[in-house]
């Protein structure tokens, strides 16, 4: 097999697609710290489906070009977290060298492969070893290595699988904190299910490539993707169609949004839908036959009944009406100079972000990290030339650089917030009257005092910092690692508190968890005062799910 041509690498990109949507819940438990938010399988699966319901829909005609963008934008967009922002980045460095190709060899593969791992390399500010930046160095050296040595790209592929498979399996002894947990990287184990699932289709394997609308998957934890537009249309099928052809066009329409409803009386087909690609849609439609009663709705614009509840008279009223953000924040209703989009999980964090000034709130964090294109859809809805992100996650950093390098529009300013308590202490030290660049230096300056706690459950036996740890103790944990295991809430929260308390501490701010009673809340505050009783306590309800409790030293 010397050549893979467009349609080719479609499938083997939605085989890969499917192959780590199969394995997201093991790679899950790869997790480091036995905590409920291990979500490298989740991130890395809506990363990629995000491009394959994008690739699903181009498979009647697939050409190189439109695969590649398909893959590039579609990962790009709905990056989550940091193994989906990387993996989104070696789909991007993978179709810069193939897009403008007819068939890819083993010489253009095998330098895919490389700028594939040069791009996501350079994605990451400081790349570390033992991670997926690893297994994909491995891969692409692999594939530089046979360039010369064979004209097969079945073999080729079968020994960067091989390469990939090897170097994962050593991950544990580049990163000790991976051999002391007793398992692989969890990033590099996405990527290699996804090698795996393109080298099924090279085998010749018969893999069922079906991308189901994937919009509402894990719903209980993540919000559903918002799509700018909801389209209404009917088409009457004039040119001939098979029963066959009909389906392909049903299924292409679920590819390309969400909400799809089909209804079919006789030759004529009426959809609804939200989507991103309205223009698109409807070429395609037109290839069937004739379409009329086109309404189309920009739901970023407004947040107004959708069309079918209720249509505008003109695109311009509706353009004319209230903007309001939908969920947990309304849109700037004035232009001015700075904006802040903050995320964060709970309804106590989310008033407490409302009530210092945040412009938008965003619902994720833990368990839920938001994509690229959630990043950017808050940004709409901010009236402001200057916008500043905090991401208050350490996992949502890297998915909102990216969406600075994909705004046209706004000036993006992202301060690296790991946590809640350094948001809330960076927007507190905004200043209007200066400058964005003096308020950068200043709030990247003050969330370097903020010291971090949170008090969370074990949902398996490990150990760690040499520590054991059982499946449901309690573990308090510090911006350093672990500080605390044991079983009781008040012994666990007061050692994790003296391991961050020094003499220059003055404030210990705590937020209860949407799991946690008042009484008992109350109960920890009265015990933190006793034991620090020269520092100043502050108790706020956070709500926020997975962490009984979030504190911050200051």
């Amino acid at each position: 097999m010397k050549t893979i041509d467009a349609s080719m690498l479609a499938k083997m990109f939605l085989a890969g697609a499917k192959s780590l949507e199969a394995h997201k819940d093991e790679i899950n438990e790869l997790n480091v710290f036995p905590v409920p938010d291990g979500d490298t399988g989740t991130n890395m699966t809506m990363t990629i489906m995000s491009a394959a319901r994008e690739v699903a829909g181009l498979m009647d005609a697939p050409e190189m070009k439109p695969i590649c963008k398909a893959i590039s934008s579609g990962s790009l967009r709905g990056a989550r977290g940091n193994s989906g922002v990387i993996l989104s980045q070696l789909f991007r460095g993978f179709t810069k060298v193939i897009r403008n190709e007819q068939e890819i060899t083993v010489p253009i593969l095998a330098a895919a492969c490389n700028r594939a791992a040069e791009t996501a390399y350079k994605a990451v500010m400081k790349p570390k070893e033992g991670t997926i930046l690893t297994v994909a160095r491995a891969a692409a050296d692999k594939a530089i290595e046979l360039a010369d040595q064979t004209e097969d790209v079945l073999v080729l592929t079968q020994e960067v699988v091989a390469a990939a498979e090897e170097t994962l399996q050593k991950t544990p002894d580049m990163l000790p904190v991976l051999k002391q947990a007793g398992v692989v990287d969890s990033g590099g184990a996405g990527l290699l299910q996804v090698l795996k699932g393109g080298l099924q289709i090279l085998s010749g394997e018969n893999v069922d490539l079906t991308i189901e609308n994937t919009n509402a998957e894990n719903k209980d934890v993540v919000k559903k993707q918002n799509f700018q537009y909801h389209l209404e249309f009917k088409l009457v099928i004039t040119k001939p169609a098979t029963d066959q052809e009909r389906e392909k066009y049903k299924s292409y329409l679920v590819a390309a949004g969400s909400d799809v409803k089909n209804t079919q009386s006789g030759d004529t087909i009426t959809t609804v839908m939200d989507t991103n690609a309205p223009g698109e849609i409807i070429t395609r439609a037109t290839g069937l036959g004739s379409i009329s009663d086109i309404t189309l709705t920009n739901q970023m614009l407004s947040d107004a009944p959708k069309a079918s509840e209720e249509k505008a008279e003109s695109p311009a009223e509706e353009a004319e009406a209230p903007a309001e953000a939908p969920e947990t924040e309304k849109a700037a209703a004035e232009h001015k100079a700075f904006g802040f989009v903050s995320v964060c999980a709970g309804d106590g964090m989310a008033e407490i972000f409302k009530g210092i000034g945040a412009d938008y709130v965003i619902s994720g964090g833990q368990t839920m990290n938001p994509s690229t294109d959630d990043i950017l859809n808050a940004v709409d809805h901010v009236n402001a030339d200057t916008i500043f992100i905090l991401p208050n996650n350490k996992n949502i950093i890297l998915a909102a650089n990216q969406a600075v390098s994909l705004e046209e529009k706004k000036r993006l300013i992202v301060i690296p917030t790991k946590t809640v308590p350094q948001g809330i202490t960076a927007l507190i030290n905004f200043v209007p009257d200066d400058s964005a660049e003096e308020n950068e230096k200043r709030m990247n300056e003050e969330i370097g005092h903020v010291k971090t706690g949170q008090i969370t459950y074990a949902v398996r036996d490990t150990v760690i910092d040499d520590k054991e740890i059982s499946k449901g103790n309690l573990m308090g944990m510090g911006d350093s690692g672990l500080l605390s295991v044991g079983t009781d809430m008040k012994t666990v929260m007061l050692e994790t508190l003296k391991n961050m308390v020094d003499e220059e501490s003055a404030l210990i701010s705590i937020y209860a968890g949407a799991d946690v009673t008042d009484s008992d809340a109350q109960d920890i505050r009265a015990a933190v005062a006793e034991a620090f009783p020269g520092l100043d306590i502050e108790l706020e309800k956070g709500g926020q799910p997975v962490y009984y409790y979030v504190f911050s030293v200051e």
